[in-house]
């Protein structure tokens, strides 16, 4: 049993006080006045005048009963145990012009890790995640939210285009610790995909993980693409689309002191299933498991306690009218 508003609770004692002190003051003026209390002390004591000085105590337990039945006690039913991370992600996804390559067939570098991040967000349950993107400038996508559903949408709608091509991994990075700047999450992390070389000197890479750093942000950086020649589409307005070949450049020893720096690591995805495997280690690094128990219903056991109180309100209104009544 727990309560919807215990903190109702704390009327109880305060009705005490109140009737305690509303006794008091109604019996200081006397009921007999005797010239002596001497010649009542001989006098035999009854049942009544034994159990009188206890009456009190009616009043007080009925208003107890009746300030419990205020916090709304109820039984709860169908416990379950929810466990979750806690964890504040941002999520920093590369969206230059190299992410169209096509060595992850038959999708494209972008498809396959927009693909790898929406079932990675479908596995949590308790985590707020952010989305940025980031080419030549970067800008926050979806913002901390543990509405799935609308960080899918905003996923959903990223394609290459979106900003001037580049590769401003240091300004990526910035602004995925920015997002978690005001967390108060046991961990926070900013998982960076990307697939090209750092060519835009907005924000250097390191002084962001030096950031990072400082407000306790491990960041975890992933090349994305195969080693060597990837087919890239050309979109000719004659000829129709073409393939040629590009060359997967990745600054790997930049993207790992920028892990080193962070507390976090680097991983090399060269397939879909090598990205997807990668999140699933990333997810067991990160772990700051907590139990949430959930109670889904609830039956309502207030009318008991109103129940109860009323009955003894309504013993003392009888006992003060008859058997213990006081005559003046």
């Amino acid at each position: 049993m727990d309560f919807a508003r215990p903190d109702l609770l704390l009327l109880v004692p305060l009705a005490w006080v109140l009737v305690v002190f509303a006794r008091r003051w109604r019996g200081r003026s006397a009921v007999l006045r005797w010239s002596s209390r001497d010649l009542l002390r001989g006098a035999p004591a009854g049942w009544r005048a034994r159990i009188r000085p206890f009456a009190f105590l009616l009043p007080l337990v009925a208003l107890g009963l009746l300030g419990v039945a205020l916090a709304q006690p109820r039984l709860a039913h169908d416990k379950e145990v929810v466990k979750g991370e806690g964890i504040d992600i941002a999520m920093v996804l590369d969206i230059s012009g190299s992410m169209r390559a096509l060595d992850f067939e038959p999708e494209d570098r972008l498809g396959v890790a927009k693909r790898t991040i929406r079932e990675f967000v479908a596995g949590r349950s308790q985590d707020r995640i952010s989305l940025v993107v980031f080419a030549a400038k970067a800008f926050t996508q979806c913002t901390l939210t543990l509405d799935y559903d609308v960080l899918t949408g905003f996923l959903d709608e990223i394609e290459v285009g979106l900003i001037d091509d580049g590769t401003a991994i240091g300004l990526g990075i910035a602004t995925g610790v920015k997002r978690l700047a005001r967390s108060e999450a046991e961990s926070k992390v900013v998982i960076l995909l990307t697939d090209g070389v750092n060519n835009v000197t907005t924000v250097d890479p390191l002084t962001a993980a030096d950031a990072a750093k400082a407000l306790g942000v491990r960041v975890y950086t992933v090349g994305v693409g195969k080693e060597g020649l990837a087919p890239y589409p050309v979109d000719h307005p004659i000829l129709g689309r073409r393939y040629t070949q590009i060359e997967t450049q990745i600054d790997e020893e930049l993207l790992q002191e920028v892990s080193a720096r962070t507390g976090g690591q680097y991983f090399r995805a060269q397939s879909g299933e090598s990205l997807a495997e990668i999140f699933e280690l990333i997810d067991e690094l990160e772990r700051t498991e907590i139990e949430t128990i959930v109670y889904t219903n609830y039956t309502s056991l207030a009318h008991w306690w109103i129940l109860a109180g009323l009955i003894l309100l309504m013993l003392d209104s009888v006992l003060s009218a008859s058997a213990l009544r006081v005559l003046p």
